[in-house]
């Protein structure tokens, strides 16, 4: 393994690490409610600020980063998609 898979090796535990309470400890929730105006706003907000992220990183030639920022965009966009928020063209 050269010292490249190392470094990303590490992130990927640090990360996996932060992630598992996060599914460990998830609830569903369903509000009264909703302010689908407002959840669009943050979710496209979301996706746009890790995807400006991920070319800041790019840039910087910190690619694993600029990766998982670019990860998390997608992600922001599918979870707006399944919401029926976001249509992709």
């Amino acid at each position: 393994m050269d010292e490249t898979e190392k470094k990303f090796k590490q992130k990927m535990e640090k990360y996996l690490t932060n992630a598992q309470p996060l599914f460990e400890n998830l609830e569903v929730c369903v509000p009264g409610s909703v302010d689908i105006e407002k959840i669009t706003k943050e979710f496209k907000n979301m996706a746009l600020n890790y995807y400006n992220d991920s070319l800041h990183f790019y840039e910087k030639g910190e690619y694993a980063n600029a990766l998982g920022a670019l990860e998390y965009a997608e992600g922001w966009l599918d979870a707006g998609k399944v919401l029926g928020i976001f249509q992709i063209k």
